[in-house]
């Protein structure tokens, strides 16, 4: 459990970056308007509501990088952030690094012209913590070499304009690699420890025993969790295969019979695990702030728990995960 085990939603140590972060973290990638991704658009007007939403609170911890919307999601929060007179106080803002949306350049000079554009877009002249996005997109000697991108980060780290650097990607055994070259303060898994994909319990694990803080992103498997599997039959962004729909299936009812939002069950699997410090969850309106706090909150019967582990054992192969992206 966590310090205070009274309450999920309590603000975290960070690993060791020194950092304390809210429990709860908002994803700002449907803020870059991706229906591609999502299957769904969000206006400009409707992302700017949200976003001032955001940084009234309650949630006091922001995710956002470079790819979503290819520059969209941090531009629409650099607006923000000048109308309101920057980031409030006791907020965390956190954007990642990446490739050219166009090119496919992975190289230190695009990871240097990723973070200037960001701190444009974004309108700052500091970030608290700055992911490398997806290096799963470019060969692991290339990422670690001499003037490569994490060189470029640490140069930034160096020069005071980033606090802390992370490494945000899909493959789990890709990713046990990057946190042990100690190179990173953090890390950002997603889609692969929910209520139907543990692919990253080894991660997790491994992340834990270097220190670094942890982020889970996606804990609702892109919606199918949230939503449930009738309405949105899709898992990390693509559609879901029948095995996938067919525990999803059975979780709902576990849950209905429980009186449980599936929601709640599948935003606390994450938020209980001591390894994770923040769960991400992706948000587009201002009304899923107090919601998703809510179900941080909501009751959970301890037999709930045993009941959907029987039926959500870790079967999903991180192989099969990537299917999926």
């Amino acid at each position: 459990m966590t310090d205070d085990a009274t309450d999920l939603t309590a603000p975290r140590r960070f690993g060791a970056t020194g950092l304390t972060v809210d429990a709860l973290c908002v994803g700002c990638a449907e803020l870059g308007n991706m229906p591609e991704t999502f299957a769904y658009a969000v206006s400009e007007e409707q992302a700017l509501t949200t976003i001032r939403a955001i940084f009234r609170g309650p949630i006091a911890f922001v995710d956002t990088a470079a790819s979503y919307g290819d520059g969209e999601s941090e531009r629409r929060i650099g607006t923000v952030l000048r109308e309101i007179g920057g980031v409030p106080a006791g907020f965390v803002v956190a954007t990642k690094a990446d490739r050219d949306a166009r090119t496919g350049d992975f190289s230190g000079d695009q990871i240097r012209r990723s973070i200037e554009r960001s701190l444009h877009l974004l309108g700052l002249g500091h970030l608290p913590l700055l992911y490398l996005h997806d290096p799963e997109h470019a060969p692991f000697e290339a990422i670690m070499a001499k003037g490569g991108p994490v060189e470029v980060m640490r140069h930034f780290v160096a020069e005071g304009v980033v606090g802390h650097i992370g490494v945000a990607g899909g493959p789990a055994d890709l990713m046990i690699r990057y946190v042990e070259t100690g190179a990173f303060e953090a890390l950002i898994t997603h889609n692969r420890y929910t209520l139907l994909n543990r692919s990253a319990d080894r991660l997790l694990t491994v992340a834990a025993q270097h220190g670094l803080g942890v982020a889970n992103a996606a804990p609702y498997g892109s919606g199918i969790l949230a939503k449930g599997p009738s309405a949105y039959p899709r898992y990390a962004y693509q559609d879901a295969t029948d095995v996938v729909v067919g525990r999803a299936r059975q979780i709902e009812a576990l849950c209905r019979e429980a009186g449980v939002p599936m929601a709640a069950v599948a935003l606390q699997f994450s938020m209980r695990d001591p390894r994770i410090h923040a769960t991400i969850v992706g948000m587009s309106k201002p009304e899923r702030l107090q919601q998703t706090v809510d179900l941080a909150h909501w009751a959970i019967p301890d037999g709930l728990w045993a009941a959907v582990d029987a039926v959500a054992a870790p079967t999903m192969t991180d192989p099969e995960a990537e299917r999926y992206r």
